[in-house]
């Protein structure tokens, strides 16, 4: 017999649902930076080619931009991929036990959302000291003279996002027990 989560007249219904607003912004406000991002190198991509063919001069660091702007693309994207249901999965699988076994369903994308946020909470917990090298030591990429950018905003971003993917996993539970989708 499926079961309700609090009450939305509940106080503590109240704080959990402001508290998945205020992760779904954040997590919005990620997703749109990751878009910015894009747009971003979109132009320099572009300029690059157009300072190539024109003037027969690059522009220097782009390669360097490209490759920590990827990475710092898909993880401030992932949270909105996974809450919008844009990640990568079976659907055969889940359409099957939608119609079969609807409990045995929500076990399983229970699981997943537990093992997910546990996979994505190592890469947090070893990206961490990553992120503190490379600020301590102010490591850059590139080459001295030439082009330089600091690798610690790229590591800050993989933090952030990899924080908020770890709570849009947990928040996914949260909601599919709210809604009385409970086993």
């Amino acid at each position: 017999m499926p079961t309700k989560g609090p009450a939305t007249g509940s106080v503590l219904g109240r704080i959990a649902a402001m508290g998945l607003r205020t992760l779904d912004g954040a997590t919005q406000v990620a997703n749109l930076c990751g878009s910015f991002l894009i747009s971003g190198l979109v132009f320099l991509i572009g300029a690059d080619v157009f300072s190539r063919n024109a003037f027969n001069v690059p522009i220097s660091g782009v390669p360097e931009m490209v490759t920590l702007s990827i990475v710092a693309i898909v993880f401030l994207q992932a949270p909105q991929a996974l809450k919008a249901g844009r990640m990568t999965r079976s659907e055969a699988v889940i359409g099957v036990l939608a119609r079969r076994a609807p409990r045995v369903l929500v076990v399983v994308e229970t699981l997943y959302d537990l093992l997910g946020a546990l996979v994505v909470g190592a890469i947090l917990a070893a990206t961490w000291p990553i992120f503190t090298r490379a600020w301590s030591r102010s490591e850059f990429v590139g080459a001295a003279g030439d082009f330089t950018a600091p690798v610690w905003p790229v590591k800050l971003m993989i933090l952030v996002g990899c924080g908020l993917l770890v709570l849009q996993f947990l928040a996914r539970i949260a909601r599919r027990f709210q809604n009385g989708v409970a086993v």
